[in-house]
């Protein structure tokens, strides 16, 4: 397994400079980049990449010289936004992102589920939580079985087609949010689709992670590595369901933070071993989203604690066995 980072930490500097940076980190040896959404695109022309085989080239290789590879390639969206302008722009963003990991032999590209609204109507996407009043039942069918299954048979076929794995985050405030419905959509669309296994978005929502690791097998494409810290004082008397800013720190009954910082190192190693036990030996993200630490501090940090924790070589043959 290897360490990687998500560069929409870094997206105020050019990839020159972000090279620079990362000579700070000889621990990191692989990136994940965004394409556009809501990673932004500060690292990468996805146009412009498309357009010249020989450009494409020519950016594998400028990471290549500095020890580096491409993870994956992120494009953060709502393809099945009740807003067809909307949903529009972000197909075609995955559809190019995923082109241009053809293109340059990259694996895997990450995205959202998406949500759309609860009718034909709506022009708003629309999370549901909860099965009464029975009007909520009747919505969320109808998004997985008129929006959500259809677009991603073809966005599936699209990418499998292209040798891609389509590893979708699951996230609170999408339809695909925890292993079960990571599950529910690739059991109904292929399994070209799969999961990009962030545990800040379950452990908030009280999902042990190395038991949705062992659920979700084979299905799990690519790690992020981003820490949850729980405020005990508020999730007691308001729960999780947290729609305060994240600005307000202190009132939140949970806080992203840099690995390490929520979850001690013993957890982390738990989690690494569970992902060992599926077959999973690709890359651990970081994700830095820590509003409490710097972005050198958080991250060099996460380094720290994922440096003691990573398992790189083999496993030994059961001798005593």
């Amino acid at each position: 397994m290897r360490l990687g980072l998500f560069t929409p930490i870094f997206n105020g500097l050019s990839l020159d400079d972000l090279l620079v940076e990362l000579k700070k980190y000889p621990q990191i040896e692989a990136l994940e980049i965004g394409t556009g959404g809501w990673p932004g695109s500060s690292h990468l022309d996805l146009d412009a990449l498309l357009a010249s085989k020989e450009a494409a080239r020519a950016y594998r290789s400028k990471l290549e010289d500095a020890g580096l590879t491409i993870s994956a390639l992120s494009c953060h969206g709502n393809p099945v936004h009740p807003k067809k302008e909307v949903a529009g722009r972000d197909d075609e963003l995955l559809r190019k992102t995923v082109r241009l990991a053809e293109q340059i032999h990259v694996p895997v590209v990450v995205t959202f589920s998406g949500c759309p609204g609860g009718s034909a109507q709506d022009v708003t996407p629309n999370w549901i939580t909860a099965a009464w009043p029975p009007e909520f039942s009747d919505a969320l069918a109808w998004q997985w079985e008129e929006r959500l299954i259809p677009y991603w048979k073809g966005a599936a076929q699209f990418a499998k087609d292209a040798g891609v794995k389509v590893a979708l985050e699951a996230h609170p405030g999408f339809c695909v949010y925890n292993p079960e419905t990571v599950l529910r959509l690739r059991a109904a669309v292929g399994d070209s689709v799969g999961i990009n296994l962030d545990p800040s978005h379950l452990w908030w929502q009280g999902i042990d992670i190395p038991a949705a690791i062992a659920a979700l097998g084979d299905a799990i494409f690519h790690f992020h590595a981003k820490d949850v810290a729980i405020n005990a004082a508020m999730r007691d008397v308001n729960g999780v369901l947290d729609t305060k800013s994240y600005r307000e720190m202190a009132k939140r009954s949970w806080l992203f933070r840099s690995v390490g910082w929520g979850h001690g190192e013993l957890e982390w190693k738990r989690i690494a071993s569970a992902l060992r036990l599926v077959g999973y030996d690709y890359v651990m993200s970081i994700e830095h989203e820590d509003a409490l630490a710097s972005t050198q501090e958080g991250l060099a940090s996460a380094i720290g604690m994922l440096s003691r924790v990573l398992l790189k070589e083999p496993p030994v043959e059961a001798w005593w066995a």
